[in-house]
């Protein structure tokens, strides 16, 4: 039988106390977060997203999650945990997310936030697709932050995992502890390294006549500008890179772009503190389900099947 929402928040936050007071003190310390992470009132944001525009009975959830989302930036970061909640069932496999994702971020070759895993059921002719978009799992417990050598990868006070780009020393260690192969490496190439229009045959990269202007195009990530330039060592290049739910976006009252890009309405965000949240009705209303629940790693994706 089905949580109610109330209970279901109830029940994280038990859970979540459960699993601290069992945590060793080593684990601990890794996870608490980190020292710069600002809390309390320095963190409430007064956002006048939507404050011209009148509910609606009816009007899309777009709209009514980003209407929670300012609802939850107005309380204090340690208050809210946000939970992103996929329903497999709508998903069509167009690969907006993925392809949004990598306009949002800038993201290189070789570098994916959220792809969309693909899987054909059955045999012939009684076939189908599944598909399952898998971003981050943002865990309660995460297994890639206490294998960092230089604590360059943290859990913030709202349950996201956050990397310090100007700290990633590039060892992979939280790539290879990640269960979900949520992190990938950034190894500073350029859609655009044939050199001019005619590259040399043999080669799989496609003729492009050299990098192209918007390359190097800044992205944003962390709420910081990460320049990138041909030649240039500098961060994010060398490091691990991994989907952080767009927070810079969550900043000023905007949704994560997989979540405004999927033209099915299958994903959908929210904070798990917030009993009358879509998000939270969503996970209580069905049985939704994690990827791996016996690896204890708690994520804050969930999935409808």
């Amino acid at each position: 039988m089905p949580m109610s929402r109330r209970e279901f928040v109830t029940a994280s936050a038990l859970a979540g106390a459960g699993a601290a007071a069992v945590a060793t003190g080593v684990t601990l310390n890794k996870l608490v977060g980190h020292p710069e992470d600002p809390s309390g009132e320095a963190t409430v944001r007064d956002l006048t997203v939507l404050d011209n525009i009148e509910p609606q009975a009816h009007e899309d959830v777009l709209l009514r999650m980003q209407r929670e989302l300012v609802k939850a930036m107005a309380k204090p970061v340690e208050q809210r945990h946000w939970i992103m909640v996929i329903d497999t069932r709508k998903c069509v496999g167009c690969d907006a997310c993925t392809i949004g994702c990598v306009a949002e971020n800038k993201l290189p070759p070789g570098v994916v936030y959220r792809p969309v895993i693909k899987e054909e059921l059955g045999q012939f002719p009684n076939v189908q697709l599944r598909f399952t978009p898998r971003p981050c799992m943002q865990c309660r417990q995460p297994p890639c932050v206490p294998v960092c050598p230089v604590k360059a990868t943290w859990q913030r006070p709202d349950g996201i995992v956050t990397i310090d780009y100007d700290k990633c020393i590039g060892c992979r260690y939280c790539i290879t502890a990640c269960p979900y192969y949520a992190r990938t490496s950034d190894f500073g190439e350029f859609y655009g390294d044939g050199a001019a229009i005619g590259a040399p045959a043999g080669t799989d990269r496609p003729v492009t006549g050299g990098i192209q202007p918007w390359e190097g195009v800044p992205n944003f990530e962390y709420a910081k500008n990460w320049a990138r330039k041909k030649g240039s060592k500098k961060s994010p290049k060398g490091n691990a890179r991994k989907c952080h739910f767009c927070l810079h976006r969550l900043e000023v009252g905007q949704l994560p772009t997989c979540v405004t890009t999927c033209i099915g309405r299958a994903t959908y965000f929210g904070d798990a503190n917030d009993p009358d949240s879509l998000a939270v009705e969503l996970i209580t209303g069905n049985q939704a389900q994690t990827l791996e629940p016996h690896l204890g790693t708690r994520p804050s994706v969930y999935y409808i099947v």
